[in-house]
């Protein structure tokens, strides 16, 4: 805990002996075999379900980095998906973009992990996203 405190306002309260860190961030190790940028969405998990994140920092493949579970994000959206503020999204592996649930999922798309922050609409490429830091399922 070197002084770097996510929550300044605890920095004086004694933690458990057992406290890492605040856990909004978490390290990953990246075995994707690909490099993953920073700003990416990245999938945790890997069986029946996932918890979608933001790659903080560039992460090479075999590297660990900081990925973020919690959060609003401007991320990738196909551009045909249209949604309401609020609702549930889906992230389609296959394009690496985030559709409306409405969308059939397909093998390995997460559904229930992220939440439209604000309206989305036709044409739009991008879509502000709400990263709940839950699992989702996955197709």
């Amino acid at each position: 805990m070197d002084g770097l405190f996510l929550f300044p306002e605890f920095e004086d309260q004694k933690m458990a002996k057992n406290f890492i860190q605040a856990g909004n961030v978490l390290d990953y190790t990246n075995a994707t075999g690909s490099d993953i940028a920073s700003g990416a969405v990245v999938k945790l998990g890997a069986t029946e379900d996932a918890t979608l994140a933001v790659a903080l920092v560039d992460i090479a493949n075999g590297a660990s980095g900081a990925v973020q579970i919690a959060g609003v994000f401007e991320v990738p959206k196909v551009s045909a998906a249209v949604f309401k503020q609020g609702e549930s999204l889906i992230w389609d592996v296959s394009v690496g973009k985030f559709d409306d649930n409405q969308a059939t999922p397909a093998t390995g798309d997460v559904s229930g992990s992220v939440i439209a922050a604000a309206d989305g609409a036709n044409t739009e490429t991008t879509c502000k996203a709400l990263f709940t830091g839950r699992p989702g399922a996955i197709a």
